[in-house]
């Protein structure tokens, strides 16, 4: 047994994906665009000005607690003032929520690798603007406010993770259910999802929650399983040595691939909470409520059990056919046309719509390819019609021409050649101009057929129906 376990808590800031801001009009995406021009009185916090409630950052939230399984969506949440001093907070202080925020106790189902779950406990759902943005630059510190703003849900979990492993699975996890909800892309390369860590460590077995650290300024999955594994083999090697822990936040180096002392760990004291004059509290009637929850969709882990149920998948393919929404709907959308075994549409799309999909950079949903060119390409290739290897060129040629699949075939000819005089009559005359492959077979190496095969694929260009070939060279061969 290890001597130590760690215990990890993740807090997360999330970006949600609206076309305004969360208190003013202004472009709330300002990926690329120039410094300080998605900005006006509202967002940069000028004297007299009064912010006003986006209702959609209101909505996405909701539909974000409701996937996290939240046992109290406040009917009634508050804004508060968070108060802290950095060049990037114009105001001085953040609207965030405090005592009374929009959802509470939630929990998040975390695949294991054993195909167990972890239940990880959200303990806070809450609505925030953003901060602006300091960039480091020539030795000088400049600031962007393109971000103040910007809509946030910040969630918080329990003290529930055991490993950076699963703190990066966790992350994985959140994404996938973020882009499945459609309220934020949560690339953490863009800032979209960003996320500080809570670590301590204990001894194995006990229940004890001993003093954290807080990593901060860490922009990508792997650097937050990176930067966790660092920090819980320091904390191991300050324990062993007879050291206490001391409640620091740290900043990752992903560079040096090392941690830095930013400063004691500020607690909630520090920040001077208190009600925000200048909003009234959310009102979340039952009607309102109900508008929103109309939109939540069967959420991944609930869908990839239905797939395996409903239609025989294995739990591999489930798996990747459930890891973008628009692509499990791809999925029931072909099998339905389609009306054979599900687990044919399964691997036409894993082995050859997927090849498509990351080659283009797009998702299933945004494809020229619809679910019925799939279904019609396969009742193609099953009824002979067309080769498999035609039937999988096809797919590109669909793609690239919008066009069915039926209207390419006979336009250009693709249609399967299996009438047998006209085979025959090929594979003969390549029999009689490669003797010495005949001869070969003859001696014995059966497996030479193959080769024949091939050079009848060759002069039909892959049209030829390959078992009515195989079928006529080994009785042609049998007779020589």
């Amino acid at each position: 047994m290890p001597k130590y376990e760690a215990v990890i808590g993740l807090e997360t800031h999330i970006q949600l994906n609206t076309k305004s801001k969360i208190f003013c009009g202004c472009k709330a995406d300002s990926w690329g665009d120039p410094p300080n021009t998605n900005i006006c009185p509202v967002c940069t916090g000028l004297p007299g000005v009064l912010p006003v409630l986006n209702r959609v950052v209101v909505e996405k939230a909701v539909l974000l607690a409701a996937a996290m399984h939240a046992d109290s969506i406040l009917s009634l949440s508050y804004f508060a003032r968070k108060n802290y001093f950095y060049p990037d907070l114009p105001k001085g202080y953040q609207i965030s929520q405090y005592d009374e925020p929009l959802a509470r106790d939630g929990t998040f189902n975390l695949p294991m690798p054993d195909g167990s779950s972890r239940q990880v406990k959200i303990t806070k759902l809450h609505i925030e603007e953003d901060a602006g943005k300091t960039v480091y630059q020539s030795g000088s510190r400049l600031i962007d406010f393109n971000r103040c703003g910007v809509p946030l849900v910040e969630m918080v979990t329990g003290p529930d993770l055991r490993s950076a492993d699963e703190a990066a699975q966790y992350l994985i996890r959140l994404r996938q259910l973020l882009r499945w909800l459609g309220i934020s892309e949560g690339d953490m390369e863009k800032g979209q999802l960003r996320c500080d860590a809570n670590v301590s460590i204990r001894p194995a077995g006990s229940e004890v929650l001993n003093t954290k650290t807080e990593i901060k300024n860490i922009n990508s999955i792997e650097n937050v399983r990176a930067a966790i594994q660092v920090e819980i083999e320091r904390q191991i090697r300050e324990v062993d040595a007879g050291r206490k822990i001391e409640s620091w936040t740290l900043n990752w180096d992903d560079d040096s691939g090392t941690l830095r002392k930013m400063r004691v760990k500020e607690t909630e004291a520090d920040y001077r909470y208190f009600r925000e004059p200048d909003l009234l509290p959310i009102r979340l009637g039952e009607a309102w409520r109900d508008d929103i929850l109309a939109n939540l969709p069967e959420l991944p882990l609930e869908r990839r059990v239905r797939f395996v149920d409903q239609y025989g998948l294995p739990l591999y393919d489930a798996e990747i056919l459930t890891e973008e929404r628009s692509l499990s709907e791809y999925f029931e959308q072909a099998v339905s046309t389609y009306g054979g075994e599900p687990k044919v549409v399964s691997n036409w799309l894993m082995n050859d719509v997927l090849r498509m999909i990351r080659e283009l950079g797009v998702k299933a949903g945004e494809l020229r390819l619809q679910p019925e060119h799939l279904a019609e390409i396969i009742h193609l290739v099953e009824g002979k019609g067309i080769t498999t290897n035609t039937g999988k060129a096809l797919l590109d040629r669909v793609e690239e021409s919008g066009r069915s699949p039926a209207e390419i075939v006979e336009e250009e000819g693709l249609a399967q050649v299996s009438d047998e005089d006209t085979l025959r009559a090929l594979v003969s005359e390549i029999l009689e101009k490669n003797p010495e492959q005949v001869a070969t077979y003859q001696a014995g190496k059966t497996t030479v057929i193959g080769w024949f095969v091939g050079q009848v694929m060759r002069e039909t260009r892959g049209k030829a129906n390959p078992q009515v070939v195989q079928t006529i060279l080994e009785e042609l061969l049998s007779d020589r």
